[in-house]
């Protein structure tokens, strides 16, 4: 069996930018095995896997380890593929998830998600700071950890401990602050999940825009993942879903030879 797969760097203008996923377009589902293994196969943050439909496609995301309820970066790449490969004369495109129907927008070269928004509450963690080896000046929970600092370069400085990170039992922890020339920058950690650092993540905004919402007062932001490779996003609070925005670049497309 042949399977058409591209790679696609998220969230990024430039190749080698962003956060790399790979898309893998499918007929039927796979067995759940098989593509676990092709996942860690490609050792890539994500793999999605597509079922391409033009009215409403479907849409499965996996780790090198698991598979996952929500990934944002995977599922802009998988809609960037069927507007260029499959679907070029459509300006939104509609998959069904295990996190309900989301939706992708194109707007030119600019490609949009429509995911929810997350309820933010304070909670201490107990070995949060020994984790991320820095006291955050608050924590807040979503389904994730959200570590918030004082400042740019107190974000760039963290040093985690990926091992107590994973220890922590959280799907992700983000942590955050005010950009120097953005309105916020951050880091994502999901050891648990496979995943040290993440490059560039769409599904942390779900919890990042609306604290920052209720921090600075407005609903637009700009943001910028301070990742080895920088993840540029545009964010929009609507409600009670959340506008994650950015761009996208082709890397490769070949096939996998599946037994």
């Amino acid at each position: 069996m042949k399977l058409p797969i591209y790679q696609v760097d998220a969230f990024s203008s430039r190749l080698f930018g962003g956060n790399p996923a790979a898309v893998v377009l499918l007929d039927e589902w796979l067995p759940d095995l098989v593509m676990q293994n092709i996942g860690q196969e490609n050792n890539l943050s994500e793999t999605a896997f597509v079922i391409p439909h033009q009215d409403q496609s479907e849409l499965r995301w996996f780790t090198p380890t698991m598979e996952v309820d929500l990934c944002g970066h995977a599922t802009l790449a998988a809609g960037y593929i069927l507007f260029r490969h499959r679907y070029p004369s459509l300006n939104q495109i509609d998959f069904q998830t295990r996190s309900g129907i989301l939706g992708v927008q194109r707007y030119g070269e600019l490609l949009s998600l429509d995911f929810p928004s997350l309820t933010v509450s304070p909670g201490s963690v107990a070995g949060l700071a020994a984790a991320l080896g820095a006291k955050p000046r608050e924590t807040m929970r979503t389904n994730s950890l959200l570590a918030v600092f004082e400042s740019e370069d107190d974000v760039r400085a963290i040093r985690p401990d990926f091992e107590r990170v994973a220890a922590l039992g959280a799907w992700m922890v983000i942590v955050t602050a005010q950009g120097n020339d953005v309105d916020y920058v951050f880091r994502v950690f999901a050891p648990g999940a496979g995943i040290p650092e993440d490059p560039a993540t769409g599904s942390a905004h779900c919890s990042l825009i609306p604290y920052w919402a209720g921090r600075l007062g407005k609903s637009t932001f700009t943001a910028r993942q301070l990742s080895n490779r920088i993840g540029e996003f545009q964010c929009e609070l609507r409600g009670s879903r959340v506008r994650i925005s950015g761009m996208a670049v082709e890397y490769l497309h070949g096939e996998i030879h599946v037994g």
